[in-house]
């Protein structure tokens, strides 16, 4: 091994235990009673983030001084099966995908950490706040340089396990309690699509690499090494999986809900980098795209359904964190039309540029709200409101129907809960009421029994004679 290779292994190895280091100070503190002060959570927090990008940054450097442009680090294998051909290995990958999503996480939240100090400064749960943000923190690191099927779904679970729980994150009232059980159920039907792509993709290769499953290149020039009917189930599952983690249709109706948690939470979750981490994985698999045009046009279709949808649904919102919410999923949608074309380098430029922007906006929004008040208050009345040019020339009727249509969010809620919640509900409660039966008759039986023995001890004694 020369001085380039000892270098990327361990500064790859340097990117990825940082987030984990940080992590596991911030949670054995708390599991041992032990309370760090808000400075101190804040300065471990802004050194985890920098101990990450300043590796990932010499990396890249020397990445264009080699000229090289795939760098894997490999941490060996985890799990051996050799009679099911199943091995779970630790790889992660540095190349021109991986890099430029990295590095944007650690600076959105590094900025988001520095502004979460401020705005969180005395509250009763700082320190969940900040251990809930490092979860989130090496999810999002470890799901950029996965290089494993299996690597990208432990960092998967990550992110959606901290985005439920920040939704949550006000656990005294009602309302946040129950919309993040809701996106965590949602998480759940995306993460099973995930799971059952990963087992298919272990039969088809015998192997959970990415990299064997895209074939001969890197990305972006990688082919898939499976058929087109394989890529189309494949990829159909993981589209389910992209629609339920970056909201797309017709699963948008937990965004909204999302909003319960903190300013900061819904700033780096559902502004710039959880909503955008189900597009990087159809990234990252675009090579499947190519090989079934079925499973192409499938993906356009769901980017301009959901764009579409949350075009109409952001101008009807009364609340500005749920109006912008619904601009994000806009844009994402448009990001997963780019990628349905093959036009990956202007969808991650794209990506970069939205996650910035939205993070901004959703900082600012409360202060916004406020300036907007003063404002008024100064003026003496209040702003005029312009109509949408778009639906200006529309009828009545139309009108009518599309207000109701983007204020009630398309209804998906409504039918998720009437065609998938219900008929599994009412399954489920037939399961429970055959087990109550049968519970109930040996019961019955049993103290049919007693009561004999009860009555007639003499009996059983002969009969046991």
């Amino acid at each position: 091994m020369n001085f380039t290779e000892t270098a990327f292994e361990i500064l790859g190895t340097v990117v990825v235990a940082s987030p984990v280091g940080l992590l596991a100070i911030l949670g054995l503190s708390t599991l041992f009673s032990r309370p760090l002060s808000e400075t101190s959570i804040s300065r471990l927090t802004q050194m985890g983030v920098l101990f990450t990008m300043v590796p990932g940054i010499m990396i890249l450097a020397l990445m264009l001084m080699v000229g090289t442009r795939y760098v894997p680090v490999e941490l060996g294998d985890w799990v051996t099966i050799p009679e099911q051909e199943f091995h779970f290995s630790l790889k992660f990958v540095f190349d021109r995908l991986s890099i430029p999503f990295l590095l944007l996480s650690c600076v959105l939240c590094g900025v988001v950490g520095a502004f979460t100090r401020r705005y969180l400064h005395r509250e009763e749960g700082f320190g969940r706040f900040f251990l809930y943000y490092a979860v989130f923190f090496c999810g999002m690191v470890i799901s950029s340089l996965a290089g494993t099927i299996e690597t990208l779904f432990v960092g998967w679970e990550m992110v959606g396990l901290s985005s439920a729980l920040l939704v949550a994150y006000f656990h005294q009232r009602r309302n946040p309690v129950r919309n993040g059980q809701r996106v965590w159920s949602v998480y759940r039907l995306a993460d099973a699509a995930f799971l059952i792509a990963a087992i298919a993709m272990h039969s088809m290769t015998g192997e959970g690499d990415l990299g064997g499953l895209m074939g001969s290149g890197v990305w972006p020039e990688g082919v898939a090494a499976i058929t087109s009917q394989q890529a189309f189930g494949v990829g159909t599952l993981l589209l389910i999986a992209v629609a339920g983690k970056s909201a797309l249709f017709p699963f948008s109706g937990w965004l909204p809900r999302a909003m319960e948690g903190p300013t900061p939470s819904s700033a780096i979750f559902y502004g710039a980098l959880s909503v955008h981490l189900g597009v990087y994985l159809l990234l990252r698999v675009s090579p499947l795209l190519e090989a079934s045009l079925m499973l192409q046009a499938l993906v356009i279709t769901l980017g301009l359904i959901s764009a579409g949808c949350g075009a109409l649904m952001s101008r009807v919102q009364n609340d500005v964190k749920v109006s912008l919410a619904y601009a994000s999923l806009t844009q994402v949608g448009i990001i997963v039309v780019e990628i349905g074309l093959g036009l990956r380098y202007l969808a991650l430029i794209h990506i970069i540029g939205h996650a910035c922007l939205r993070t901004m906006q959703l900082l600012r929004a409360p202060t916004l709200l406020r300036d907007y008040n003063e404002l008024e208050n100064a003026l003496g009345r209040r702003l005029p409101e312009g109509a949408s040019p778009w639906t200006r020339h529309l009828p009545e009727g139309l009108q009518g129907w599309l207000y109701r249509f983007g204020f009630d969010r398309g209804f998906m809620d409504i039918a998720l809960d009437k065609w998938a919640v219900g008929p599994f509900m009412n399954l489920f409660r037939w399961f429970d009421r055959i087990e109550r039966r049968a519970t109930n008759r040996l019961s019955s039986e049993n103290h049919r029994q007693s009561d004999r023995i009860e009555l007639h001890p003499e009996s059983t004694g002969r009969a046991a004679t």
